[in-house]
């Protein structure tokens, strides 16, 4: 799926791992528009690098697997280290998305969230659990930012996790929380915010969403 020049750039990168990434890719057997695609990526990525693994497994035969995960659609890829820091993406990472899966690999591996002081402590007084849920596009230019800072949250704290979506790929959950432009951000299914903010902006938006998770 990937040119030359693409896996040689990525190759480069994927050396560089300072620790070792696990993918867990969910998949299933029909009604997924994707799967193969996602697995072709995956395969192709852990090939460029030792560092990097993918382990494929079938949402709906192993469900006990993925509700450990927190995996509810396919294709999702879990991206995780020594333990699963509740980073997920819900589609196949192409275009511009490419780029974010990539970022996520590099932090991940880094298992440095590179967070300021203040906003580690400002996260760690989140007196509870923040589930992140943002939506993308692969022709959003922004979206790959967004979703790194938003990564690095989830990397810090057992109390953030984060879902990116594509949301042309899953529509029906786009239309659920009005999606009209990406990025779109909604923290415990309730306080939602649009754009790619700095890491200053983007915590306190995260934190009125601190109050509890919120029904469907």
């Amino acid at each position: 799926m990937l040119s030359e020049p693409v896996r040689n750039r990525t190759a480069q990168i994927l050396a560089k791992l300072a620790n070792p990434v696990r993918l867990v890719l969910f998949t299933q057997e029909g009604e997924c528009r994707f799967c193969n695609e996602a697995k072709g990526l995956a395969q192709e990525l852990t090939g460029l690098s030792d560092k990097l693994s993918v382990e494929v497994r079938d949402l709906q035969k192993e469900s006990a697997k993925a509700a450990e995960h927190h995996v509810d659609e396919v294709p999702a890829f879990v991206v995780a280290g020594d333990r699963d820091y509740d980073i997920r993406y819900y589609g196949v990472p192409t275009g511009y998305e490419f780029t974010t899966l990539l970022s996520l690999i590099e932090l991940v591996g880094s298992r440095d969230s590179g967070l300021k002081p203040e906003t580690r402590a400002k996260l760690a007084g989140a007196a509870s659990p923040l589930n992140m849920q943002m939506f993308v596009t692969l022709t959003c230019p922004v979206c790959p930012g967004a979703a790194v800072t938003a990564a690095r949250f989830a990397l810090e704290s057992d109390q953030v996790s984060l879902s990116i979506i594509d949301a042309t790929e899953f529509p029906q959950l786009a239309g659920l929380y009005g999606v009209m432009t990406v990025p779109k951000t909604v923290v415990n299914r309730g306080h939602a915010f649009e754009g790619a903010l700095p890491e200053d902006r983007f915590i306190g938006e995260i934190l009125k969403g601190a109050s509890g998770l919120l029904a469907p």
